[in-house]
């Protein structure tokens, strides 16, 4: 290695070149920290924007070179995203699907459970009482026959009884007729009845009837009627029917009885 001189002032002073490289190298050092430092740093973040035009440059066509948008330009410039950009990856798509069939098939289970229509169950009580009179100068049995219907509703609306009739056969003949219209309306989940009354009366069709119930000799005079019930419903858009049929006993030889046990068809 050789030696380096250097002057100062007048005089000429040797110094070692590898003292000289050694303060080379801290004069480098300082300026890389200085580089990196914090105070270096915030004088980067604080230049301005430059636009540097050349030969082969391209002015900015969105701000012109100003380095900021004009605000009358907000609504009308599209930011373009990369493909590989998060924000265009669907997160979690298949839980999604699956929570949204399971929510659409649990909401139309319930929509189905409660809104589907059930059958309204018609039953026939039977007969609360007979009111027995007679025609002496016609001969003929007048009677006054109270029935009962229970409805039992097992839907989640109300159900509208529409009409209810009634037809009373002694001996395949027509004795009596009943019609009601509108009779009642069943709440939801509940149950209700209905009492109608038919008038009967057995005349010169069947003249030993009179004969046989004015008969003092005999203490019962039961005889044998048969009923038949139609029942008409009405719920939502549905309509149905129920027909009921039973075969009474009924003691025409006293002015009132209640119902006794009946057979069912």
């Amino acid at each position: 290695m050789g030696n380096r001189w250097t002057r100062s002032g007048s005089s000429l002073t040797l110094l070692p070149e590898r003292q000289s490289s050694e303060r080379r190298g801290e004069d480098q050092d300082s300026d890389n920290d200085s580089l990196d430092g914090l105070g270096r740093r915030e004088d980067i973040a604080q230049f301005p924007y430059v636009e540097f035009t050349g030969r082969d440059s391209i002015t900015c066509p969105t701000c012109q070179g100003t380095g900021r948008i004009p605000s009358g330009q907000v609504n009308e410039l599209v930011a373009l995203i990369p493909y590989s950009d998060q924000r265009l990856q669907p997160q979690r798509t298949k839980l999604y699907v699956v929570l949204s069939v399971v929510l659409c098939l649990f909401t139309s289970a319930l929509v189905a459970f409660f809104l589907f229509p059930r059958s309204v169950v018609v039953v026939d009580a039977g007969i609360r009482s007979v009111t027995v009179h007679f025609d002496h100068t016609n001969m003929k049995v007048l009677m006054n026959m109270t029935s009962t219907l229970n409805f039992s509703n097992p839907n989640f609306f109300s159900v509208l009884v529409q009409s209810v009739n009634c037809q009373v056969l002694y001996m395949k003949t027509v004795i009596g007729t009943k019609q009601l219209d509108n009779a009642t309306t069943i709440l939801p989940l509940s149950e209700s009845q209905v009492n109608y009354t038919v008038s009967v009366e057995i005349g010169s069709s069947a003249a030993y009837v009179y004969a046989f119930c004015t008969m003092p000799s005999i203490k019962v005079h039961n005889i044998v009627v048969l009923m038949q019930t139609a029942v008409k419903t009405s719920y939502m858009v549905r309509t149905s029917q129920n027909s009921l049929e039973a075969y009474r006993y009924i003691d025409c030889g006293s002015n009132t009885t209640y119902y006794q046990k009946t057979q069912q068809h």
